[in-house]
């Protein structure tokens, strides 16, 4: 329990990689604020499940889109713990079609959750760790965000975007000793993929060299390492991809 006294806010927290990141964090003895904006139901389960590490947890249900939600959540924590010494953006959102048959409101609402969402928690977060002197902020993002995927354009301009945010935002905070990076996530065993039939499943993963999905556990974990990585590794966004893209 040597980090007790240290908190990460994780957005997108009631399924998946967001859920594997909460629990790893709690398990290392981190002051845990949990986050989605459709599942209060899972996040709750997920709350109680962290209590059972004796990890302190709070819930905040809210869209990371939404301005006004994310400042409630900043509130809380304020009120909570005091600090936040880690934030993990995970929160996000796919659509899967034809671009010139995507609506407006469809894009609107994949750049609202991927891309001003992560505005929206840095720029609550920052202060707080400024306060403190250092912080960490980690964004989960995509291979897509590199090479673009066919039928997902607005979700690869959303991790597209991410990428640069990470890279520009780690030169401007350097200097007040806040890190900033992000992880670039291949194809990783979640709800998001589980569209794939059998066939399309397969034919994915013979183009992986490692022959098989990432787990959320795998990320949770190298989450936890950049958590804990030192200070001069900032401004990167790292591929984690079985050596796929």
């Amino acid at each position: 329990m040597k980090n007790a006294n240290k908190t990460v806010l994780v957005t997108g927290a009631s399924r998946g990689i967001g859920r594997a990141v909460a629990i790893e964090f709690a398990k290392c003895g981190y002051n845990v604020v949990i986050n989605c904006a459709h599942d209060r139901e899972a996040l709750t389960k997920l709350h109680d499940e962290i209590a059972l590490t004796g990890a302190e947890c709070i819930e905040c249900f809210g869209n990371v889109g939404d301005e006004q939600a994310v400042s409630e959540i900043f509130s809380s924590i304020s009120e909570e713990f005091g600090r936040l010494d880690v934030l993990v953006n995970n929160a996000g959102i796919s659509y899967i079609g034809l671009f010139q048959q995507m609506e407006p409101k469809e894009w609107e609402k994949v750049m609202s959750t991927n891309l001003t969402g992560i505005y929206n928690t840095c720029r609550n977060a920052i202060p707080l760790m400024l306060k403190d002197g250092k912080g960490k902020i980690i964004n989960i993002s995509s291979v897509w965000g590199n090479t673009g995927a066919s039928c997902e354009v607005a979700y690869s301009a959303s991790k597209g975007a991410v990428n640069a945010l990470t890279r520009a935002l780690a030169k401007e905070l350097a200097p007040s000793n806040i890190q900033v990076n992000a992880l670039a996530c291949g194809a990783i065993d979640t709800d998001m993929n589980a569209f794939l039939d059998e066939d399309e499943k397969n034919a994915l993963l013979e183009e992986i060299p490692a022959g098989r999905m990432g787990e959320p556990s795998e990320v949770a974990a190298m989450v936890l390492l950049l958590a804990g990585a030192p200070a001069y590794l900032t401004g990167q966004v790292i591929a984690f991809d079985g050596g796929w893209q």
